[in-house]
């Protein structure tokens, strides 16, 4: 029977080496609604993401190498930078609801519009 070797996991490896140097964690607790958030079409409810809840609704997106390796690389730079340790799901969420929110707000002249318009 072969055996499975145990590697350590991200955080392990970059774990802060000092008490100063701690990262700190992306609050499991709702955000205060953002007051510049555009309303959603469906409810009226402002548009934000879900965060860090269980999702009971599933979709796969396929992306290059390239793009999976830039999302690894803005998630370990606001790691790096702002302290804020978030996965990859959670990131994607903040984007898309940036990008729908901007798409709500300026319609045709939306960033989301100008860049498919362009392909």
């Amino acid at each position: 029977m072969p055996r499975r070797v145990s590697l350590p996991t991200a955080d392990d490896l970059f774990r802060p080496t000092d008490e100063q140097a701690r990262v700190r964690a992306v609050p499991d607790t709702p955000e205060q609604p953002d007051p510049e958030a555009a309303a959603d079409d469906a409810g009226g409810e402002l548009r934000k993401p879900s965060g860090r809840v269980r999702h009971d609704e599933k979709m796969t997106v396929y992306v290059t190498s390239g793009e999976l390796l830039d999302l690894e690389h803005a998630r370990l730079a606001l790691r790096r930078d702002h302290g804020l340790a978030l996965d990859r799901g959670r990131l994607v969420r903040e984007a898309l609801a940036l990008v729908l929110r901007d798409f709500d707000e300026k319609g045709h002249e939306s960033v989301l519009v100008r860049r498919l318009i362009e392909e």
